[in-house]
């Protein structure tokens, strides 16, 4: 038995504008599926159910063997779903007509333009955007994001640095110190350098910097990929394997403890300063004056200890 085409709730053939139809919920295939937060999806489930469905699918029609017309959904998934958990059958939809590449970029552009996204998620589609042949100038455009955003990321994934994607669109860590990163390569003094330039030009500040170091670490142990285990050794764990890896160990160990004194007899040297510097009355008349008197609380037991304060 033969579907009649869905019922056209305006008429645009004449125009060529996109016209909104009733759409059988079994004839859309999703273009680009993704990941949904059950929360949010049930907030929807419930809106739609109480209120209706405030804004239509968007589809484009495609050629079926059988009878019955088949649609691609360019956006509207989470609308679609609920639809479908509430029973529906059929779904008011935007129909347009693009081509299967023009259809794939409106997708991926609207999913890149939600409030509410997954980091990997706008990294898979500007990825996929990518391996469509589309440079950063056009993606750029196609989406609203920056050219200097859409740059660095493209880097990014040129290096496979996943890890440090993932910071930059989690806000952790700007496109740009990621970038310095990356320029820098395995020599961790010139990533540590970069990081000190990030912070310097005001790129990274307070805990930004700390989150910084800590995944460059993390970089350095477990490598560029998110979810990426420490890699097995491919060689035989032998008595000599074991000792140079003790002496590493060592090494580090011993680098730390140096790092700490140098610390502490930089901390031992302002304390002493600190003492003779406020013992002279002129100099705290000037503190006070420029309203300079309070240090860290920290410092201050410091030096009220080495003075008997």
């Amino acid at each position: 038995m033969a579907t009649s085409p869905p019922e056209s709730l305006n008429d645009s053939k004449s125009t060529g504008a996109p016209a909104m139809a009733l759409i059988p919920i079994a004839s859309i295939e999703i273009l680009n599926p993704r990941d949904r937060n059950q929360r949010v999806f049930d907030e929807i489930v419930a809106n739609i159910g109480s209120l209706g469905l405030k804004k239509p699918i968007t589809v484009t029609p495609r050629a079926a063997s059988g009878a019955e017309p088949r649609y691609l959904l360019i956006c509207g998934e989470g609308r679609l779903k609920a639809y479908r958990k509430l029973g529906q059958t059929e779904i008011p939809a935007l129909v347009v007509q693009v081509s299967d590449e023009d259809a794939m970029i409106m997708s991926l552009a609207e999913n890149i333009t939600r409030r509410q996204f997954r980091p990997m998620e706008l990294l898979q589609a500007i990825e996929r955007l990518r391996a469509s042949g589309y440079d950063t100038k056009t993606i750029s455009a196609k989406t609203g994001l920056s050219w200097d955003y859409v740059n660095g990321i493209s880097m990014l994934l040129d290096k496979g640095e996943e890890r440090l994607m993932v910071a930059v669109e989690s806000g952790r860590l700007p496109v740009t110190a990621a970038m310095a990163i990356v320029s820098a390569g395995d020599d961790q003094q010139n990533v540590q350098e970069a990081l000190q330039q990030a912070y310097e030009s005001g790129q990274l500040r307070g805990k930004q910097l700390l989150q910084a170091r800590r995944l460059v670490e993390r970089r350095q142990l477990l490598g560029s990929s998110v979810g990426r285990r420490l890699p097995r050794s491919k060689t035989e764990v032998t008595a000599s394997s074991l000792v140079r890896t003790y002496q590493r160990e060592v090494a580090r160990q011993r680098q730390l403890v140096n790092k700490a004194d140098a610390a502490q007899s930089r901390l031992i040297f302002f304390v002493g300063a600190m003492r003779r510097l406020l013992g002279d009355e002129h100099f705290s008349t000037l503190l006070r004056a420029e309203r300079l008197e309070t240090m860290p609380k920290f410092l201050a037991e410091r030096v009220s200890a080495s003075t008997g304060g």
